[in-house]
């Protein structure tokens, strides 16, 4: 048996790999830092890979199968993961494999039909939560979950919008570092525009709130699933830990009048999110110009060295941070 473990796969190699895949039901996906390939002669039998601290595409060949291959593959891509400097380790897979991958030290957190989210670190999701600070709050606690990339007056007006609404308001910023502005600039640019509204409570979402950059297109075949699948986890981690760690009651999103992918989203949360106790409330997105306010506007204006039109779509302490960063 021989191992490879590669940054890129190409030629033949990338071949026999994504047949392996095939083989096993899952779609060769290449958003990948690392690739392990274990080999018997010249045929490729098992193989994994890592994106960060999140382990993909594990898959064995059925011939082989019950030979602890994939114990052989999680061996070699933690070691990989360690080197990069991850030692809390993340993976997604189908809810049937929920006693493979325990056995081999990987610890449920959330699951719906088609997807478990599974990570290497016992109560890993609770001792997160644990280290954020709760609010003695009594009456309706709401929140928000939001990218800000970066901090806009439209993420401002849905944020002052819910505060009226609640009594407090958590507004969980997403942590994944995979946006145009750093977690760390985002969440500056947060707690500085609503520094003023006493009753709103900034945090991390942490690793455990859904991101489409990581969530699993692997082995969900149709787009409309994946969205799907997506919304679903993301309500099952948001309902069985947030909602209840910080009394939340109530999910504010805007309306999306332009993204089809977020308005599906919307809608599913909709009707998912009261199975849990927890109202969905959308407020109509703020305009300028008859234009509803984006962040994605805000970028291309980044792009088109327009600081002036950026000006009129975020808040002064937004505009500020990224003059005071270097960031415009």
């Amino acid at each position: 048996m021989d191992v490879e473990l590669l940054p890129a796969l190409s030629g033949r190699k990338s071949e026999q790999w994504a047949q392996l895949l095939e083989r096993c039901g899952l779609t060769p996906d290449r958003q990948v830092d690392t690739t392990l390939l274990i080999w018997e002669d010249e045929e490729l039998i098992a193989t994994g890979s890592r994106l960060g601290n999140l382990l993909k595409c594990i898959a064995v060949d059925t011939s082989h199968q019950g030979q602890d291959l994939t114990a052989t593959v999680l061996t070699y891509l933690r070691q990989d993961a360690l080197q990069a400097g991850h030692r809390h380790l993340f993976l997604y897979t189908k809810p049937r494999n929920k006693q493979l991958f325990a056995s081999l030290f990987f610890y449920p957190i959330a699951q719906t039909e088609s997807v478990l989210l599974m990570e290497n670190k016992p109560g890993g999701i609770g001792e997160f939560l644990d280290s954020l600070p709760v609010s003695a709050t009594s009456g309706t606690v709401g929140a928000v979950v939001m990218n800000c990339n970066p901090f806009t007056l439209g993420h401002r007006y849905l944020i002052e919008t819910a505060a009226k609404d609640c009594d407090r308001l958590y507004v969980f910023v997403l942590s994944e570092d995979k946006s145009h502005f750093r977690a760390q600039d985002r969440m500056a640019m947060v707690q500085a525009g609503t520094a003023d509204l006493s009753n709103v409570t900034v945090l991390p979402t942490g690793p455990y709130l859904i991101s489409s950059a990581t969530f699993p297109t692997y082995f969900l075949k149709e787009q409309a699933q994946i969205q799907d699948a997506q919304c679903e986890l993301d309500v099952a981690v948001f309902s069985a830990y947030y909602a209840p760690k910080f009394g939340i009651t109530r999910r504010y999103v805007g309306t999306e009048p332009f993204c089809g992918v977020t308005a599906q989203y919307n809608r599913a949360l909709e009707s998912l999110l009261p199975t849990h106790g927890i109202t969905l409330c959308q407020i109509p997105r703020l305009e300028s110009g008859s234009a509803p306010i984006s962040a994605s506007a805000v970028r291309e204006l980044l792009s088109a060295g327009n600081r002036e039109a950026i000006a009129s779509l975020v808040p002064k302490s937004t505009y500020d941070y990224l003059l005071e960063h270097d960031l415009l």
